[in-house]
């Protein structure tokens, strides 16, 4: 079920544009309009949860994180990759995921940024 004044659902409903870098069946991963660094992504399931512990499949919920941290490694030619998972901001279960520093790349190149991510994401 969605929560038609959530703006995460709005995103999942393609009702508001993002770039996004993976969708399945039960997730997508999007850049964040404020970037802490490129390739800042937000990981959300697609059916709205307040809370990342309310996401029954919180396993597979962690394989999209994994994934989308092993393409921002190599996107960004850097190990170092940091989470958060805080929840007040947006009330939509979401998982920070973004390279830390040095990471090469404009983090305000939100275009240039979902297709390396893509593109490495193809190839795992």
């Amino acid at each position: 079920m969605n929560d038609p004044a959530c703006i995460f659902c709005k995103i999942t409903k393609k009702e508001i544009p993002a770039e996004i870098v993976y969708e399945d069946e039960n997730f997508l991963a999007f850049l964040d309009i404020k970037p802490e660094s490129p390739g800042h992504a937000q990981v959300i399931p697609k059916e709205h949860f307040r809370y990342v512990w309310d996401v029954p499949n919180a396993g597979g919920f962690f394989e999209v994180v994994k994934k989308i941290a092993r393409a921002q490694r190599k996107s960004f030619e850097t190990d170092w990759i940091l989470s958060k998972i805080i929840g007040d901001e947006i009330e939509h279960a979401h998982i920070w995921v973004y390279p830390g520093n040095p990471a090469r790349g404009d983090k305000n190149n939100l275009k240039e940024n979902a297709e390396k991510i893509r593109q490495v994401l193809s190839n795992l």
